[in-house]
C-alpha cells in the first residue's frame, strides 16, 4: 500500500499545487482530506484539464474541481474484495480508510493482484496440545486438523504468503515433527520456514525468548495463534501498526453478551430503572499481534508468559499499545463445536 503523506491536498488547494502533488507522486491520483485527515475527496489529472479547459486558472482553488464520491476501500477490507472493487469499477488505485474515514493508503491494483515481498517476519504459535479438542488431538497437533480438505495451519500460512509475508518462524512443541515433516523448508509454500522447539510449554509470547539470534526480527513482526482463521487484510495490518507508531498492536474482536434476566438498577432500596436482557459489549483479544523487536526484550528467559502478560507490562511501562478491530471473518478454533463450524465456512470464506 502507498503512502500518501505526499500527495495530500485540502479543499484550499490550488489547481496548480495539485498539478504539481500529482507529478511528482507515485500514482496518478491526488487526495483531498479535511483538517482531521479524513478523506473528502479525489482529484486526477484528467479533472484538473478538464477544469483548465471549462475556463479554471492553475491559481483557483479545486474546490468544485475535486471529485466528492471516491470509491473507497476500507482498512478491513480483504484483499480480494478491494480487487473486486476495482474490477467492478474499473479503476486502477483506491484510497483505503479507517472505521473513521481518515486515509490510511492507496492501493494499487497491479500491486494487489501480484504479492508484493515483506521483510517483515511472521511468528506462529503452534505448540499447544490441543486438550479442548480431544479426541481429534489425541494423535494430531491442533494447527494441523483438516479444514476444507487442507490443514489449518496451511491456511494461514497461504494467507500471508498472498500478501507477500513468506518469512515465517513456527514455534512447534506437541507433536512437532508432523508440523515439520508437512511444511519443510516451507519452498512449496512460497515460504522460508524455521521453527523453534518449545521442550515445555512457553505461553503465546514466551516462545519469542527462545528465538535464535539470526531467527530474532529486525523489523516490525505479526505473531499469531496457530488455531486462528481469519481473512483480514495483513498488509493492512500492518500498515496500521506503523502509523500508529506504538510499540505494540493486539487484534480485538467485538464480543456481544445478553443478560438472560432483566437487570435492576438500584438505589438503596429503591428501584430506579429496569433493562430487559441488556447486551454488553466487550473487545477482547484476537490472537494477532503485530510487535517490534524491542518488544522481545520484555519476555522472561525460558518461562511461561502470556501475551496479555506482555501488553499489561508495556502498559505498566507507559509504551504505546494499539487496538486493530478485525471486522472481517475471524474464527478462534477451540472447541469441537468451532471446528465443525470452521469447516462450514471455509469454502465461502476463503475462496
Amino acid at each position: 500500500m502507498i503512502n500518501v503523506d505526499d500527495i495530500k491536498l485540502t479543499r484550499d488547494s490550488t489547481i496548480e499545487e495539485a498539478f504539481k502533488v500529482i507529478n511528482n507522486g507515485a500514482v496518478q491520483i491526488a487526495i483531498v482530506v479535511d483538517a482531521s485527515d479524513r478523506l473528502i475527496g479525489t482529484v486526477t489529472d484528467g479533472d484538473l484539464r478538464r477544469a483548465i479547459l471549462s475556463g479554471k486558472k492553475l491559481t483557483d482553488q479545486i474546490q468544485g474541481v475535486f471529485n466528492i464520491t471516491p470509491v473507497v476501500a476500507n482498512i478491513n477490507n480483504t484483499k480480494e474484495e478491494v480487487v473486486n472493487i476495482c474490477s467492478s469499477k474499473q479503476i486502477h488505485q483506491i484510497p483505503i480508510v479507517d472505521s473513521g474515514g481518515k486515509v490510511i493508503g492507496i492501493e494499487l491494483i497491479d500491486d494487489l493482484i501480484k504479492a508484493t515481498p515483506h521483510n517483515n517476519k511472521v511468528i506462529l504459535m503452534v505448540g499447544g496440545l490441543g486438550t479442548r479438542l480431544r479426541p481429534l488431538t489425541e494423535h494430531t497437533p491442533k494447527p494441523m486438523l483438516p479444514v476444507g480438505g487442507k490443514p489449518i495451519l496451511q491456511t494461514i500460512v497461504e494467507r500471508f504468503v498472498s500478501y507477500g509475508f513468506v518469512n515465517i518462524v513456527m514455534c512447534i512443541g506437541y507433536k512437532s515433527s508432523i508440523i515439520q515433516d508437512f511444511f519443510g523448508d516451507g519452498k512449496k509454500f512460497g515460504a522460508n520456514i524455521e521453527y523453534v522447539l518449545e521442550e515445555d510449554r512457553m505461553g503465546t509470547a514466551g516462545a519469542l525468548s527462545l528465538l535464535s539470534k539470526n531467527q530474532k526480527p529486525k523489523a516490525s513482526f505479526f505473531v499469531m495463534n496457530g488455531d486462528l482463521l481469519t481473512n483480514v487484510n495483513f498488509e493492512h495490518l500492518m500498515d496500521f501498526h506503523l502509523r500508529s507508531q506504538g510499540k505494540a498492536t493486539m487484534c480485538v474482536r467485538e464480543y456481544d453478551f445478553q443478560v438472560p434476566y432483566g437487570v435492576v438498577e438500584t438505589n438503596e432500596d429503591s428501584v430506579v430503572a429496569i433493562t430487559e436482557k441488556p447486551v454488553h459489549k466487550f473487545f477482547v483479544n484476537a490472537g494477532v499481534y503485530v510487535l517490534e523487536p524491542e518488544c522481545i526484550d520484555l519476555i522472561p528467559q525460558s518461562e511461561f508468559y502470556d501475551m496479555p502478560s506482555l501488553f499489561d507490562e508495556m502498559i505498566r511501562l507507559q509504551q504505546k499499545v494499539a487496538s486493530f478491530p478485525i471486522r472481517e471473518y475471524w474464527l478462534d478454533i477451540g472447541r469441537i463445536e468451532e471446528y465443525d463450524r470452521a469447516n462450514s465456512d471455509i469454502h465461502t470464506t476463503f475462496n
